[in-house]
């Protein structure tokens, strides 16, 4: 029980049973609390698939600059109301603007990447 043992003395303590909850169906984190995994906003099949090739591909090959393409941002700002994900800043942009801006956050924060679709990605942010 949480607080000094003087708080504790102060108020009867109550049956264990009424916070065990052996039959409820959702897991519990390492903080005490209850995951409702069965939410949409947890489902697995929000994110679409990762395809480059194809009619239905939402990602561009390396040799195309690696990323999503226009269509796969649509598709997953479907899936995910309230996303504001947004396609690659690839244009000539004005110092300052809120595109160079993105430009500038995207390749900071990508600076570690390594591998070769991230290294792709970065030059087609022209970074």
């Amino acid at each position: 029980m949480p607080g000094s043992e003087r708080q504790n003395n102060m108020f009867k303590a109550s049956p264990a049973k009424n916070y065990k909850q052996d039959d409820n169906p959702f897991p519990v984190t390492s903080c005490g609390r209850r995951r409702n995994d069965g939410s949409p906003l947890f489902k697995k099949g929000n994110e679409p698939r990762k395809t480059t090739k194809g009619k239905g591909r939402n990602f561009r090959t390396v040799k195309e600059g690696a990323g999503m393409t226009s269509k796969g941002v649509k598709e997953y700002r479907r899936k995910n109301p309230g996303s504001k994900l947004k396609t690659a800043v690839i244009g000539k942009v004005k110092p300052g603007s809120k595109a160079a801006k993105r430009r500038k956050s995207f390749c900071a924060r990508s600076k570690g990447w390594t591998g070769e679709r991230g290294k792709a990605a970065r030059r087609r942010w022209k970074c």
